[in-house]
């Protein structure tokens, strides 16, 4: 089989999209030796710097194609068919929900496989208002409803996730089988460091607290702001807080807060990191906050764990189910529970180690192999459905 991977949502500055999916890409290098992929880039620094990093520039059944469109480009949607068919490809997989709405030929083209992440503009209407999304919002519910028609097969990343495709996707009820659930995968990358430093003694040692992601109003990071400030009034320690990510001009509601509250000077925000700044951050933090009112799936909570950082959390979407007993959850919302879980992992060492223990055991469930396999048996049972038996994968 030949299968088509759309590798354009792998972005110069790496994100949680591209991150899945070079992580797919890694497992399928080693788990499928038998079918050939095409993969279809925009950017011929990305494609270099992703086929290096991979090992595929040595995999024979893997080629890489530049093409000059974006996946949100009018061209787009004209030239992918155009290609796919070309190229004779039997399966065409979009990590994201961006695929070609239109097929000359419908009996012809490709099974399609789309992994949806979320659908939080559709969940939360106001999740991010100042958004593309939110100010073309009718078109976007179109695009998402014409995606779930025209998919073949619809992977998302969290049981919560699924649920809200079918029901704000309105999939029929006869068509809910082909809407999966697969878990995302934390790379082995994500450890604590071999030789930490011990912590310098005496208890007025400052104390960070984590936060990764964006500022978009659902990520609810005025509640941490909330929390900051109680927090650094009742420890006997300073407690300071930095922001994994950029400023968004858009929201400045966090920052604006951070300055009545005259916490400016405990306030850092990193910008951009790089995959082994990420890890660097989660390993000299003492706890991950994550107020998020939703996630889709939420990898910083189990990257944070698997680097040893203990987690508290919300119970917002997916974050529940990922993060299991392995954290200590709060309503997205509840400014006093956060300052209490919180607060108690900073100065109960008990509860520290045994979040942890929990932490490691529970992120060691989450493997990109997983994913992987998972993956390939949706492609597997599409091609099985065109009446070609897909070799099973070949395992190194």
């Amino acid at each position: 089989m030949k299968i088509a991977i759309d590798t354009r949502w792998i972005f110069p500055e790496i994100s949680g999209i591209g991150s899945y999916t070079l992580e797919l890409l890694r497992e399928f290098r080693d788990l499928d030796l038998e079918n050939e992929y095409l993969l279809v880039f925009n950017n011929a620094d990305v494609m270099a710097r992703t086929m290096k990093e991979t090992g595929l520039d040595k995999a024979t059944n893997f080629k890489a194609l530049l093409v000059n469109c974006g996946v949100f480009s009018p061209a787009s949607q004209l030239l992918i068919p155009r290609i796919l068919t070309r190229e004779d490809c039997d399966l065409f997989h979009s990590p994201n929900y961006m695929i070609p709405l239109f097929w000359p030929n419908r009996t012809s083209r490709p099974k399609i496989v789309t992994t949806i992440h979320d659908v939080i503009p559709l969940v939360f209407k106001n999740h991010a208002p100042r958004s593309k999304k939110s100010r073309l919002f009718a078109v976007f519910v179109w695009v998402m409803r014409r995606v779930g028609r025209i998919s073949d097969s619809i992977l998302t990343v969290s049981e919560a996730s699924r649920l809200d495709v079918l029901k704000h996707l309105e999939i029929p009820e006869s068509s809910t089988g082909k809407v999966k659930a697969i878990y995302n995968g934390v790379s082995a990358d994500f450890s604590p460091e071999e030789n930490p430093s011990p912590p310098s003694q005496g208890g007025s040692r400052e104390r960070k607290l984590l936060y990764v992601g964006r500022a978009d109003p659902y990520k609810n990071l005025c509640v941490l702001v909330k929390v900051l400030a109680v927090l650094r009034n009742q420890c006997p320690f300073p407690v300071t807080l930095t922001v994994a990510g950029s400023r968004d001009d858009r929201y400045p509601e966090a920052e604006d807060l951070a300055k009545e509250l005259d916490l400016t000077d405990a306030m850092t925000w990193t910008g951009y990191l790089t995959r082994e700044e990420l890890i660097q951050a989660y390993r000299t933090a003492d706890v991950l906050v994550h107020p998020s009112r939703y996630e889709g799936f939420g990898l910083q909570v189990l990257e944070a764990m698997s680097c040893g950082l203990p987690v508290v959390c919300s119970d917002g979407g997916s974050l529940p189910e990922v993060a299991g007993d392995a954290a200590l959850v709060v309503s997205p919302d509840d400014v006093d529970g956060y300052v209490r879980c919180v607060g108690k992992v900073l100065k109960d060492s008990g509860t520290r180690a045994k979040l942890v223990e929990a932490g490691f055991k529970q992120a060691g469930e989450f493997t990109w192999r997983k994913s992987a396999e998972a993956t390939l048996d949706v492609y597997r049972k599409l091609w099985t459905g065109l009446g070609k038996p897909l070799p099973l994968p070949s395992k190194t």
